[in-house]
């Protein structure tokens, strides 16, 4: 991603810099959302909610944070004193964990990632970003290329969104415009916008547990376990199948 379409990296450095920001997602039908702003992505572990806090007790070994963001995940795993490394594909988010004492980080794509990197343990998902998978075809493409860089024991931590438990009538209109086109309800077209700054369109794959199953089957992997909230976010505690 050039830094001028880097919205993401630099709505959360201005946040670093204390700018009160505000997040801006565009969705393809013209739905346009701000939500609370990047506050959460600095949030420290105290302030997490219960459902993250599980979710911490599953990781261990060798850690890959995907989509590292502001880096909570990877600095509190850092702490704790696993090796991890965190990544992202936005340069000036790369910036602010390296500015907020992150000391592993690569600038790379969910889709750059390979055995090359070495064996990991553990694959973080957090932040809802299973949804950085994108699509069917694209998940399962990414899940048996994670099997061949993981561990035996290899697991996959990995927050999303169930995009059924909603009544909003934007949001079933998409649902079914998605089906329309051969695509899965929940896979969002979107972008960021901050400032003069837009990012590309990008794929972003809600689903259900349901649906999250079935794309892991025939992968390698299977889920464990569910941690659930009261609201549609979920985690899903993900292994190989042996």
């Amino acid at each position: 991603m050039k830094i001028h379409t880097d919205a993401y990296g630099h709505e959360i450095f201005d946040h670093l810099q204390g700018e009160n920001v505000v997040e801006i997602v565009e969705r393809e039908d013209g739905l346009i959302a701000a939500s609370a702003g990047p506050r959460a992505y600095f949030t420290e572990y105290e302030d997490w909610p219960d459902h993250y806090k599980e979710a911490m007790k599953f990781v261990r070994g060798r850690v890959l944070d995907i989509g590292c963001g502001a880096g909570r995940i990877s600095l509190y795993l850092q702490e704790q004193g696993y090796d991890v490394l965190g990544i992202d594909i936005s340069p000036k988010a790369i910036e602010v964990c390296r500015l907020r004492g992150l000391k592993n980080t690569r600038v790379l794509s969910i889709t750059q990632v390979s055995s090359k990197m070495g064996t990991f343990d553990s694959i973080a998902m957090m932040g809802n970003n299973f949804g950085l998978f994108g699509s069917y075809r694209r998940s399962k493409w990414l899940l048996r290329r994670f099997h061949k860089m993981t561990s035996p024991q290899g697991r996959i931590i990995a927050e999303s969104n169930d995009p059924y438990k909603t009544t909003d009538p934007i949001h079933l209109a998409y649902h079914e415009y998605n089906r329309q086109r051969g695509r899965m309800s929940g896979q969002l077209r979107l972008r960021v916008r901050h400032k003069k700054i837009k990012s590309p369109w990008f794929d972003y794959l809600l689903v259900s547990r349901d649906e999250m199953r079935e794309i892991l089957q025939g992968t390698g992997w299977e889920v464990r376990q569910f941690i659930d909230t009261e609201t549609s976010l979920y985690i899903a505690i993900i292994e190989k199948v042996h």
